[in-house]
């Protein structure tokens, strides 16, 4: 085992860090260090830190040109271990551990504060004394308890080990940026807006837009009042509920083409526009603050600026510095194959372990070689669309490749009777708890702490109150698609953490992640270097999260200078 060091910030900037033995207990001296970044010189970057929260500490050391190797985040860990037992939601800072632990009072978790940025001025940072090495310790152990408690402990070491290895990447991505080019995101806006007005209004290209919808209803109509366009289009004969784009589209009405091009820039306006870029950009690098495993299924999420919708017109901003490259990596139908893994189909493992597409390769088996429908089938069963054609298509699906379809469909039952749901490596899905009968005795049996992980029953149940019935198959089609969304997500994980050890020696830096998508920036004469570790850091995921099966998980990369090259 490599060496374990807890790190806590004490007063006045200081930090106290102690080596830690097998069992987790303080080995030596407790030594005061006078900050995050002379520890990490000081005691190597090797190894792995045990700390509060990496948003607490990492961002200054990535400031400071440091790196450490690998981490184990307590809080991380803390709402991990919550989910599985069931309590998902429940205060998860170490100070709440702290006192669960004590049997005292649990605290309310302090703001999020990710060291970037500023904590607002009416919110204390951390309104909490600084924890001491051995009550960090003291929680630190516990959690490693509750891990051996869990039907497998093993997955779940990985689980916690991959998600603080995502705050690393997270860390260092912050502080690394997209390369931005803000002169030629200017550019695309004036193709597409025309010019600005003086105050803040709408551009040319929209007003004009907004003047062509007036005049085809034949009076002063708001485009960006969805209200005022359905009242429109009532008072010209023609009922609609909305004005999303699948509803109008097929409309004929002189509107609806200036309308649907007005939609489509106002929200390059208001998501990408100017105020956008100057809030967002700044020294030629977008900067979002990116979340690991923001979401109850993993995903990732940013703190601000969109990241993760960045239109393709847009990406045309988005340019490699001189002499350098955007490696930009797709994983290719990733749901399927994750399906493969987590069901061991045999049938489904062999086709996702072919080359080529995956897609055609069922539609061979199953659905005489219509790909389409073989692809409406495979989504269908992930997604939960199983009626009219999608029934017929998961019935042809469920023939071929039965294990595939039983374990998204016990996924679906376990949410509808309320039980919790897992993926692979155990991340929980939140029980099913909503507004019940007044006397709040409503409810059904849930699967208690102990079930098994990895799938989606267990032993034991408990009572969760205020279940409503009415709620059950909306959850059955969220923990159809938890358990393959979250288990991708665990998968990616690996990934990243395999990818940023790879590039560890390299000037390449990762600048971007979203679910299935990586980028990573780079000297010209390291991208081919780059576009193996990612080939290696999948093959590396897959044997890491699935153990040894034949499904592969290929990326689709391009060496690109510019993002929307890339599509």
């Amino acid at each position: 085992m490599s060496q374990r060091w807890v790190l806590v910030p004490g007063e006045g900037g200081g930090v106290e860090v102690a080596r830690l033995g097998e069992d987790g207990e303080v080995v030596g001296e407790v030594v005061r260090e006078a900050g995050v970044v002379e520890a990490v010189r000081k005691w190597g970057e090797v190894g792995r830190w045990v700390w509060r929260s990496s948003g607490e500490v990492y961002a200054g050391v990535v400031a400071a040109g440091e790196r450490v190797e690998r981490c184990y985040d307590v809080e991380v860990a803390e709402g991990l271990l919550l989910g599985y037992e069931g309590k998902f939601g429940a205060p998860r800072s170490a100070w709440a551990a702290l006192a669960r632990l004590r049997g005292a009072a649990v605290p309310e978790d302090p703001p999020v504060w990710s060291g970037s940025g500023q904590p607002s001025l009416f919110e204390a940072r951390e309104a909490l004394a600084p924890l001491s090495v051995g009550e960090l310790v003291a929680v630190y152990r516990e959690q490693l308890r509750r891990i051996e408690r869990v039907a497998e402990p093993g997955r779940m070491r990985l689980l916690t080990a991959a998600e603080s290895a995502g705050t690393l990447v997270a860390g260092e991505m912050n502080a690394a940026g997209l390369p931005w080019r803000a002169d030629v995101h200017r550019e695309v806006l004036r193709e597409l807006l025309g010019e600005r007005y003086a105050g803040g209004g709408e551009p040319r290209r929209l007003a004009e837009l907004a003047e062509q919808v007036s005049v085809a209803f034949g009076r002063r109509v708001r485009p960006d009042l969805p209200a005022d366009v359905v009242k429109a289009f009532a008072q010209a004969g023609i009922k609609v509920k909305s004005t999303r784009k699948w509803e109008i589209a097929s409309i004929d009405h002189p509107a609806v083409a200036p309308l649907l091009e007005y939609k489509r820039l106002y929200r390059i306006w208001v998501a990408h526009g100017w105020s956008w870029l100057q809030e967002w950009v700044r020294d030629g690098r977008f900067r979002p603050e990116f979340l690991a495993g923001g979401t109850v299924t993993g995903r990732w999420v940013t703190n601000g600026g969109g990241a993760l919708q960045i239109p393709k017109v847009i990406r045309r901003a988005v340019v490699a510095d001189p002499g350098w490259r955007l490696v930009v990596a797709d994983a290719d139908q990733m749901e399927p194959r994750v399906l493969a893994a987590i069901s061991r189909d045999p049938g489904l493992m062999e086709v996702a372990g072919r080359e080529g597409d995956l897609y055609q390769a069922v539609s061979d088996r199953a659905f005489s070689g219509d790909r389409d429908q073989a692809k409406l089938a495979v989504l269908g069963a992930v997604y939960g669309q199983t009626s009219g054609d999608g029934l017929k298509n998961l019935a042809a699906l469920r023939r071929r490749f039965p294990r595939a379809v039983e374990y998204v469909d016990e996924a679906a039952r376990a949410g509808e009777e309320g039980r919790l749901v897992r993926t692979w490596l155990g991340r929980t899905c939140p029980p099913a708890v909503t507004s019940g009968d007044a006397d709040g005795e409503a409810g059904i049996p849930v699967e208690a702490p102990g079930g098994a992980s990895g799938g989606t029953s267990g032993e034991g149940s408990a009572w969760v109150p205020g279940y409503a019935s009415s709620n059950a198959r909306a959850r059955g089609r969220f923990t159809r698609n938890f358990v393959v969304q979250g288990s991708a997500a665990d998968w990616a994980l690996l990934m990243l953490a395999a990818l940023r050890q790879a590039c560890a020696g390299m000037a390449a830096e990762l600048v971007f992640f979203q679910h299935d998508e990586v980028i990573v920036h780079c000297p010209a004469d390291e991208a081919e270097a780059v576009v193996e570790a990612i080939r290696e850091a999948s093959r590396t995921a897959a044997v890491l999260t699935f153990g040894q099966t034949p499904v592969r998980f290929p990326f689709t990369t391009a060496v690109v200078e510019c993002y929307a090259d890339a599509k």
